[in-house]
């Protein structure tokens, strides 16, 4: 079970992230999961496939090529933990400001919690004051 656990993860930093095809999310995410270390308008964690989806679009418009690196994985019981690293031209202004047309390269790390074939919770602790950084927002 812990190598169908990584794998399940590596399809979906691959498929949702790397290739955009939202369709994925309600594959692989639960409806009901918790998102930890990502926020909807208020702050509070996403949760489900309905606060995810509107957070996917619009990081994907705001770096169309996305690329996503599982760098490390780490399988124990019901969780993987993974190691990654991200690069993305910004493109779009959906993340609140306008395109810079920056490269942005920054690393983070989640954990997974899987049952049933599916993410049912998810920690996560991306560098994103980096990207911020680098694509002149701070």
């Amino acid at each position: 079970m812990l190598e169908e656990n990584k794998a399940l993860v590596q399809r979906w930093f691959e498929e949702v992230w790397n290739q955009g095809r939202a369709e994925a999310i309600d594959e692989m995410l639960a409806a009901d999961a918790v998102v930890h270390g990502l926020a909807d308008e208020s702050g509070q964690p996403l949760r489900g496939t309905a606060d995810f989806r509107p957070f996917h679009r619009k990081f994907r418009e705001a770096f169309p090529d996305i690329y996503v690196v599982v760098e490390d994985a780490i399988a124990e019981g019901d969780r993987v933990a993974v190691r990654c690293s991200v690069r993305g031209s910004h493109r779009g202004d959906s993340l609140g400001f306008a395109a810079s047309h920056r490269e942005a390269a920054f690393t983070g790390i989640a954990l997974v919690r899987i049952s049933d074939g599916k993410i049912v919770e998810a920690w996560n602790n991306f560098d994103f004051m980096s990207m911020y950084r680098q694509l002149g927002a701070i």
